[in-house]
């Protein structure tokens, strides 16, 4: 449909769904969130907080805490690991890009990272503005269910095709939602934070081309921009409220070649898209951790050496092809992460794909970069036609005896459907934060981060956040 005559038609059909969108998010503080929302979005703040502390080790982590620090602006907001004070925006931009980090944070089926981005700005607007626990999680809530709805909106495999990085282009009206929650704006007004957000709406895949480093600043930039967003529409400066539907300049057709407008407001306030938010287990690209899972059952269950396997062969969708299927080079630590064929290797080396798996000196290791370049990738129709509804992917092992082995997973560790639990991502956040501050610190800091949603207000998560150190950190 990407003709301009067709979306006139179709934007015209739905024409007010910004504002609709608005009016749900406005009336967010008022609505019972659903115990399974609430839960699930505990998890989500864990996962978040324990992911940005460990992302504050890596070079371009440091790189932007650094830059924000420099940046300043009037005392509003705590930098983590840091004794600063800083603007909203400029905490939000370092805080977020480190949750991205090490892109082992939160993930959806709409191909969007919302912890990364929601968060930070929860927590940092909600110190400022003096909100507790419940008015946090309605901003959590109302960020969470837009930049799902807004990635659903643009159909976010076709989306992804065209190049955007949905975590950048919808997590900046994710993050002008929450900041609307915090501010108290009203549904009007809401409306033109979203749009203001959506007209500086950006991220582009051009990452892999070269494993640098701006996929990390996307989730950053985001927070940082939709902050700014709702914070001028407080102030009265207008924003289109038609965003998204606009025929000239709407943003899902901007993003799409077949967008779908109604699944901005399908089933709004019934279904909760948080409710299906995927965790990690793996440190990796999220559409991969299907043949993850899938290489580490054969290697455990049949008792496997790699000596013992004379091919390997990652059946997968046509897009994770796309955004995952690339020639490894072992040229950068992203690049080993969204790599589908070194995550199959190392996984088959290691029977993990954790911390230790991403390092500058693992992604090199001649023999994973080996294995690496064996993998066959093909494309299965029956896991194309089911993704993205269905992240599935189906490794295929031929062993040097002529055995044939085959798994297929449809639901990955950490999907809704085989979800991880509060324990185990307490235990990932205790292995991430203790990996970045130390054990005791981040001992200290997880009882404030599970019961966040009962506190009476931010700034004690904060200080603790602030207070805590990062060795080789610069915390002034």
């Amino acid at each position: 449909m990407d003709d301009l005559d067709s979306w006139k038609k179709l934007a015209r059909e739905h024409r007010g769904i910004t504002q609709a969108l608005a009016d749900f998010v406005a009336s967010m503080p008022e609505r019972t969130i659903p115990d399974a929302t609430r839960a699930v979005l505990g998890k989500a703040v864990v996962d978040a907080v324990g992911c940005g502390l460990y992302g504050l080790t890596t070079p371009w982590g440091r790189i932007i805490h650094s830059f924000a620090a420099e940046q300043g602006g009037p005392p509003q907001a705590r930098l983590w690991a840091c004794d600063l004070r800083v603007g909203t925006g400029n905490s939000v931009l370092a805080a977020a890009t480190a949750v991205h980090s090490f892109d082992f944070d939160d993930h959806s089926r709409a191909k969007i990272h919302p912890g990364a981005i929601v968060v930070p700005v929860a927590l940092a607007l909600g110190e400022q503005v003096g909100a507790d626990g419940a008015r946090v999680l309605a901003a959590i809530a109302a960020g969470y269910e837009t930049m799902n709805r807004v990635s659903q909106g643009a159909n976010p495999g076709r989306a992804r095709m065209r190049g955007w990085h949905l975590t950048g282009t919808c997590g900046t009206l994710a993050a002008s939602a929450t900041a609307s929650v915090l501010l108290g704006l009203d549904a009007s007004t809401t409306a033109s934070a979203l749009g203001l957000a959506g007209t500086q709406s950006a991220g582009l895949w051009a990452f892999t081309s070269d494993g640098s480093m701006s996929k990390r600043i996307h989730p950053g930039k985001a927070a940082q921009d939709g902050v700014n967003a709702a914070l001028l529409a407080q102030r009265g400066f207008e924003g289109p409220r038609h965003i998204l539907e606009a025929e000239d300049g709407g943003l899902l057709f901007a993003m799409s070649d077949t967008p779908r407008p109604g699944r901005v407001t399908e089933g709004l306030g019934q279904v909760w898209h948080s409710d299906f938010t995927c965790f990690k287990p793996h440190a990796c690209c999220g559409s991969n951790h299907a043949c993850v899972d899938a290489v580490i059952d054969l290697m455990r269950e049949h008792k496997l050496r790699i000596e013992d396997v004379d091919q390997l062969v990652a059946g997968i969708p046509r897009v994770v092809n796309t955004q995952t299927g690339f020639d490894y080079e072992a040229d950068s630590v992203l690049n080993a992460q969204m790599s589908l064929r070194y995550n199959v290797a190392i996984a088959m080396h290691d029977r993990q794909a954790y911390l230790e798996q991403f390092t500058p000196e693992r992604i090199v290791d001649p023999d994973v970069v080996a294995l690496a370049r064996r993998l066959e990738i093909e494309i299965h129709d029956d896991v194309d036609r089911a993704y993205p509804e269905i992240y599935g992917g189906r490794v295929i092992l031929t062993l040097r005896d002529g055995t044939r082995l085959e798994r297929h997973v449809e639901y990955s560790r950490g999907m809704p459907e085989n979800p991880m639990s509060m324990e185990e991502i307490e235990r990932k956040f205790l292995s991430l934060a203790g990996a970045a501050v130390g054990a005791e610190a981040a001992s200290a800091i997880l009882p404030l981060v599970r019961n966040v949603f009962d506190a009476p207000s931010m700034a004690p998560l904060n200080q603790s956040l602030s207070q805590c150190r990062v060795p080789g950190l610069v915390s002034h």
